[in-house]
Formats: structure tokens, sequence, C-alpha cells
């Protein structure tokens, strides 16, 4: 793999589309725990970017310096707001409804039950609690949007794949 012309890649974003940055940029922060990394407002193009994630490092302060190690971030969450749609009917789809395309994203944790009773006290929404259907110890909530989020740790995901 050290040859493999790829070897340099990152998987750096999902994009999400939101009707409402206030409410959308809040549930990643103040819920998930997100960092809102950076904002890039194009507003001759009619819409905002906002980059969410969990750095393990200090975010640099100078913007040139920021903007390129943004890029070079894992697995960070893109949030994209066409401006408007937050006073209009624009209803994204959450692509677990019919027709199915996009499922979820997956946040780990170290405690799926500590974090769901969290987001029970915050009046989030459920789409399937820990100890629902067959597979235990993994809960699905909704964000402001409708998208999934799947809420999962790797020792409780280790045991039902292992069977243990």
């Amino acid at each position: 793999m050290t040859d493999s012309p790829t070897r340099d890649y990152v998987m750096n974003q999902t994009m999400l589309r939101i009707k409402d940055p206030e409410k959308s940029v809040a549930f990643y922060r103040d819920v998930l725990g997100m960092t809102l990394i950076q904002q890039f407002d194009f507003a001759e193009m009619g819409f905002s970017l906002y980059f969410m994630g969990y750095p393990t490092q200090a975010v640099p302060e100078d913007p040139q310096i920021r903007a390129k190690w943004l890029f070079d971030q894992p697995a960070l969450l893109e949030l994209t707001h066409n401006h408007g749609t937050e006073a209009d009917d624009t209803q994204y789809h959450n692509g677990n409804d019919e027709p199915r395309g996009f499922g979820h994203i997956g946040i780990s944790v170290p405690d799926v039950y500590a974090a769901c009773a969290r987001f029970e006290t915050l009046g989030v929404e459920f789409v399937k609690r820990p100890d629902d259907g067959q597979m235990k110890g993994l809960a699905f909530v909704k964000d402001p949007d409708g998208y999934w989020v799947e809420i999962l740790s790797s020792t409780g995901l280790k045991n039902l794949i292992l069977g243990e």
C-alpha cells in the first residue's frame, strides 16, 4: 500500500443540504459535540458551507493555513445551506424514505446508553433507541432536516459482529 498512487488520499467530507443553518449547526455542535471549523459564505451564488468535525489538534488561526488544513482533515461534515430555504417549503430527502438512497452518518461514542440518555434530555428525536429491535446497543437519531445519525460504540459493534 505504501507505493499505491492513492496512498495520500483522504476521505475528507460528507455533504448534507440543510434548511436552517442556525438549527443544524446547533444540533451538530451542541448535541453531537462537533466543532464548527470553518464557514464559507458565497452570497453572490446564494449558498453557505459549514464544515464541522472533531479536530484532534488546534485549528489554525490564520485563514489561509486553516483552509489548507481543513481540506487535509478526515471525516468532516459539510453542511450546505442554500439561502432562502429556511423560509420556504423546501424539504430535503433524508434518503431513508422511498425511494431510498443515502442512509445515515455514524458517530462513535464511548457509551451509547449514556449518550442516548443525554439526547433524551435535549429532546432529540429517535428513530431507534439502543434496545429497540434485534440490533442492541446502537441507536439512530434525527437531525433538524430528518437525516439519520447512527450512534454506536466500537465495543458494542465488535460484540454484535463477533456475536459476543
